[in-house]
């Protein structure tokens, strides 16, 4: 078994160019905050981190994934720089209650004051039900790969499948953009809320070992 992966550091400004190493290598961040780790712990106990990584060229939907865009052909969505407004920070309270387990405080935790351009480009996903925003999702910009940073909804519309629509919309993103992969984030071995990352096709997996990237195994549960 390999050593057990706990490193962090503080960086308020990092290249397109060196954004994609970092990623590549399993660095996250919350705003200028950066950090990789192998385990987590939580209610559920021990959990095995492992980051993901979607090869744009080699991405298809899948019959479940066509069916979430079918289902929100009424919604509209538009990127632009992010932003930390009143509205968000609103949104995330109520979107919040729906989690257990290692509970933020507010959206704050995850974006930096100027969250546009610190540390890196980012943009947000707005998406809209007529007049009214119900999911906002934030996606790092870096020169050849995206990275998503964080979504979030409005609870009323759960049965929309949100978290779902807004990942395939930087997808879609991403791929107008030109970018080669698309980091969704960490997931974990074992199951959790997080396991709709693990449906996308072309999906790969970092191994903390060798800092190598491979084919998503069958035996991560959630394929």
């Amino acid at each position: 078994m390999s050593a057990i992966l706990n490193q962090a550091f503080h960086c308020p400004s990092v290249p397109p160019e060196i954004m994609d190493r970092l990623w590549e290598a399993g660095w996250r961040h919350f705003g200028p905050s950066f950090y990789r780790y192998s385990l987590s712990v939580d209610d559920g106990g021990v959990r095995t981190i492992t980051p993901l990584r979607l090869d744009l060229e080699n991405f298809t939907l899948s019959k479940s994934q066509r069916r979430v865009l079918r289902k929100n052909e009424d919604l509209r969505h538009e990127f632009a720089p992010a932003t930390l407004s009143m509205q968000a920070r609103m949104m995330f309270q109520r979107h919040k209650a729906r989690f257990k387990d290692n509970i933020p405080d507010d959206l704050d935790t995850f974006l930096s004051e100027t969250p546009a351009t610190v540390p890196c480009t980012c943009q947000e996903c707005r998406v809209y039900a007529g007049d009214e925003l119900i999911a906002i999702s934030y996606l790092d910009i870096g020169q050849e790969a995206t990275s998503a940073v964080y979504g979030l909804f409005e609870p009323d519309h759960s049965p929309r499948s949100l978290g779902t629509y807004t990942l395939l919309k930087e997808i879609q993103h991403s791929q107008s953009l030109g970018c080669r992969y698309y980091y969704p984030g960490y997931a974990t071995v074992e199951p959790s809320p997080y396991d709709y990352k693990k449906q996308l096709h072309g999906l790969e997996v970092l191994d903390w070992a060798s800092g190598t990237w491979s084919p998503l195994p069958r035996s991560i549960p959630g394929r």
